[in-house]
């Protein structure tokens, strides 16, 4: 059973790794304005780089669609781990399913393992896990956005607290550990925007 079980997971957890890889920004732009992402801007494939090679709808666009490319594997996971009782005591399953989405966006299988910095995809699979924080997060997303111009800034800030949100929202243990880990590996993708952020040069969403 148990083997079974862990079969179906890592088979589940492939699949959303491979879901997260669709490179939907890269995709978007290569078509429209056969431009590779990655040789322009900040080299990123999210949603940020596309703004400033397609606009505003773009934006918005691969925003909503990497935010659903995260979500949507994370509750077929959670109703698939009831379902065929894959462990559902634990939440292990849409946990590694996250974890793969995530992964799958920022090192795409597609693009030689590059990718976005996973926060519209991250934001999805946290709304997958549990809705209320993922709104928070999302509001939160837009609020700082809008305040402080700098898209990395309002980014690093709000998955910083999704463990927070998780845990005073009293959710599974494995879904705040996914949070820390998964704000850890988020602020690590910005790196760059960090340095640019202390030098004073990082770029403005508006203006």
């Amino acid at each position: 059973m148990y083997c079974t079980s862990g079969i179906y997971m890592l088979a589940l957890t492939i699949a959303a790794y491979l879901i997260g890889s669709f490179p939907t920004g890269y995709v978007l732009v290569k078509a429209i304005k056969g431009i590779d992402l990655r040789e322009t801007g900040s080299g990123s494939t999210g949603a940020t780089n596309v703004k400033r090679v397609m606009g505003m709808p773009a934006f918005i666009f691969v925003m909503l669609f990497d935010g659903f490319k995260g979500m949507l594997p994370v509750m077929g996971a959670k109703y698939l781990e009831t379902k065929f009782t894959l462990m559902p005591e634990f939440h292990i399953l849409p946990v590694l399913v996250a974890i793969a989405v995530i992964l799958g966006h920022s090192r795409s299988v597609f693009l030689r393992f590059k990718g976005g910095k996973s926060v519209a995809s991250g934001v999805g699979t946290i709304l997958g896990l549990y809705w209320p924080v993922g709104l928070i997060t999302a509001g939160l997303w837009i609020v700082l956005t809008y305040f402080t111009k700098i898209v990395s800034i309002s980014s690093m800030i709000v998955v910083v607290l999704t463990p927070v949100w998780m845990f005073l929202f009293k959710q599974p243990a494995s879904f705040v550990i996914y949070c820390f880990l998964g704000a850890v590996y988020i602020v690590c993708l910005h790196r760059e925007n960090i340095k640019r952020l202390l030098e004073g040069k990082e770029n403005k969403f508006r203006n």
